[in-house]
C-alpha cells in the first residue's frame, strides 16, 4: 500500500499543464497539496542549507524562509551546486549550430523583454516530464500567481495607469500569440519528440510558466565570452527563490566556484546578523512598483524608487506653463538653439525617446528638468555656458537663475495637477475600497494607484517646498 501511494505521488505532476491562474487567493497553493520538503531534498542534492533556515508562511508575503536561531554576519546560509539551479542551457549555446529542437526554436520567437518566457518553456518542460530531476522543486512552486496578467479584466482596468495597462495588454497579446506558434509547432510531433509529454499547452499554462519564473529567476553569471565578460543567465534558484523581498535586505546571493572542481557555486550569504524568528531577505533590484507588481506580483507602500512616467508634450507643457502663471512659454515652438539642445536630450529628432517620469530619486528625470530649464530660458549664450549635466540635475541651484527655477518647478506642479486630474477615483475612493473585502487583485490594484498617486503629491509637496526657499531668496536679493 505505501508503495502504491509513492507512486501516485510520482504521478501527480501528470496533470494537464493548463492551470486556472487566478489572483484572487491570499495564499496560493503549492502545485502539490503535501509537496516534498525542499530543504532535504537540496541537501540530499548536495546542497547546504544553515541548521537555522525554516519555511514559514507570512501573513502577508505568503512561504518565506525564517531563522529559527541567530545567524552570525558573514556566514553561509544556503549553498546550491551548480546542478541545481534550473536553466535552459541549449538557450544559452543558441548561436551554435545543430540546435534546432522545437523548444529552442520557439525560445528563439521570444522578445529579449520577455526574457522569463524562455527559462519558462524549459519549466513547463519539466514539469511535464515523468521523474524530472526538478519536480521537488516544482511542486513547491504555487498553482496561481497575482500578476495583472491574471487579473480580471475590470481590476486591469482599476489600474487607472495608462503606461502599465500598455504592459499588461502587451504581454496578454503575446501569450495569446504565442499560443497559436506552440501548437502549430507541437502539430504532427512523434510522442518522443514532444517536448510537453503529448500535453496540451495554452495561454494560460504560458503564463503561468513566465510568471514563476518572472518572479522567482535571478539573472547571474553564465558561460564567459571571448573578451572575458560573462553572460547573464536566467536561472530558478530552488529554496533561495523563497527568500522575500526588502530594499535593506539582510543577505545577499553570491556566486563562486566550487575549488574542488571549479564548478559555479550559488550561495546565500549574511549581510548583517540575523536575529531568530527575522525573515531571510533579498533585493530584487531597485524597482518602481509597475515591474514589482508587472512581475513578482505586490506592490511597496513608499517606494522610493516609484515614479509616474509621462509623455513629452510641447503643447500640454504651454497649457500647464500658462497655468503655473509663467508668461509666453515656448515649448511647443522652441527656439533653433533650444531644438539643438532637445537634439541632445533625446527629446526631438528623427526617433526620439519622449518617455519622461517624475518622482523615485531623481524627483523629476534629468533630461527633462534640463528640458524644463533651457525653454523657460530666453538667453541662449547664458544657457549655452552651462554644461548640460548641470542643467540636468535637480541638485544644481538655480543653474540659469532663480525666475528660471521657479517658472520650471511650477510647470512641472501644474503638470501633475493635470496627471492627477487623470485618475478617475481620488485617494480617499481608493482608501475606503480597501477597507472592504474586496478581492485579491482589486486590492492590489487600488493599492498600485494609491502609491501612484501618492508620488504624484510627492512631488509636488517638494517643489512647492522649492518654490518657496527659491521664493523667500528672490525677495532677499531684490
Amino acid at each position: 500500500m505505501a508503495a502504491s501511494k509513492a507512486l501516485m505521488a510520482s504521478l501527480t505532476h501528470l496533470r494537464p499543464l493548463t492551470c486556472a491562474a487566478s489572483a484572487s487567493a491570499s495564499y496560493p497553493t503549492r502545485l502539490v497539496p503535501q509537496p516534498p520538503d525542499l530543504i532535504k531534498w537540496v541537501r540530499r542534492e548536495g546542497g547546504f542549507v544553515h541548521r537555522a533556515v525554516k519555511i514559514t508562511q507570512d501573513e502577508s508575503k505568503g512561504l518565506g524562509l525564517v531563522a529559527a536561531e541567530e545567524i552570525p554576519r558573514g556566514s553561509e546560509i544556503i549553498v546550491l551546486p551548480e546542478h541545481l539551479p534550473l536553466r535552459f542551457r541549449s538557450v544559452e549555446l543558441e548561436h551554435e549550430d545543430g540546435l534546432h529542437s522545437v523548444l529552442v526554436n520557439l525560445a528563439r520567437q521570444i522578445p529579449e523583454e520577455l526574457w522569463a518566457m524562455k527559462l519558462g518553456l524549459k519549466l513547463l518542460q519539466e514539469r511535464a516530464k515523468v521523474g524530472s530531476f526538478w519536480w521537488p522543486y516544482i511542486s513547491n512552486l504555487p498553482e496561481t500567481y497575482s500578476v495583472p496578467i491574471f487579473f480580471p479584466g475590470e481590476d486591469i482596468k482599476n489600474l487607472q495607469y495608462a503606461p502599465l495597462l500598455h504592459q499588461v495588454n502587451k504581454r496578454c497579446r503575446f501569450l495569446l500569440d504565442f499560443e497559436r506558434e506552440v501548437k502549430h509547432s507541437l502539430e504532427n510531433l512523434k510522442p518522443d519528440n514532444h517536448p510537453f509529454g503529448g500535453q496540451e499547452v495554452d495561454a494560460s499554462s504560458l503564463g503561468w510558466a513566465m510568471s514563476a519564473v518572472s518572479s522567482r529567476a535571478f539573472r547571474l553569471y553564465g558561460n564567459k565570452r571571448i573578451d572575458g565578460t560573462h553572460i547573464d543567465i536566467p536561472m530558478m534558484l530552488p529554496l533561495i527563490d523563497m527568500c522575500n523581498h526588502s530594499f535593506n535586505p539582510n543577505a545577499q546571493i553570491v556566486q563562486e566556484q566550487d575549488p574542488g572542481n571549479l564548478k559555479m557555486l550559488v550561495k546565500v550569504v549574511a549581510e548583517t546578523a540575523i536575529k531568530p524568528d527575522d525573515p531571510l531577505l533579498l533585493n530584487y533590484g531597485c524597482l518602481n512598483n509597475d515591474l514589482l507588481l508587472l512581475d513578482y506580483g505586490f506592490v511597496i507602500h513608499s517606494n522610493p524608487y516609484d515614479c509616474i512616467e509621462l509623455k513629452y508634450d510641447g503643447a500640454l507643457l504651454d497649457a500647464a506653463s500658462m497655468a503655473a502663471g509663467v508668461s509666453s512659454p515656448s515649448f511647443s515652438a522652441p527656439a533653433p538653439w533650444q531644438q539643438q539642445i532637445l537634439f541632445q536630450l533625446n527629446l526631438a529628432g528623427e526617433a526620439p525617446d519622449l518617455k519622461v517620469s517624475l518622482g523615485g530619486t531623481e524627483i523629476v528625470e534629468g533630461r527633462f528638468m534640463a528640458a524644463l530649464r533651457v525653454l523657460l530660458a530666453s538667453d541662449a549664450e547664458t544657457v549655452q555656458n552651462c554644461e548640460l549635466n548641470t542643467l540636468k540635475s535637480t541638485s544644481s541651484e538655480a543653474p540659469l537663475g532663480v525666475a528660471n527655477e521657479i517658472a520650471a518647478f511650477r510647470s512641472v506642479i501644474a503638470l501633475c495637477v493635470i496627471a492627477l486630474g487623470h485618475f478617475p477615483t481620488k485617494i480617499m475612493d481608493d482608501e475606503a475600497l480597501l477597507e472592504e473585502s474586496a478581492s485579491g487583485s482589486t486590492q492590489l490594484a487600488t493599492q498600485f494607484r494609491i502609491q501612484k498617486k501618492s508620488v504624484i503629491i510627492d512631488v509636488m509637496r517638494d517643489l512647492t517646498r522649492r518654490v518657496k526657499l527659491l521664493s523667500s531668496k528672490e525677495t532677499v536679493n531684490c
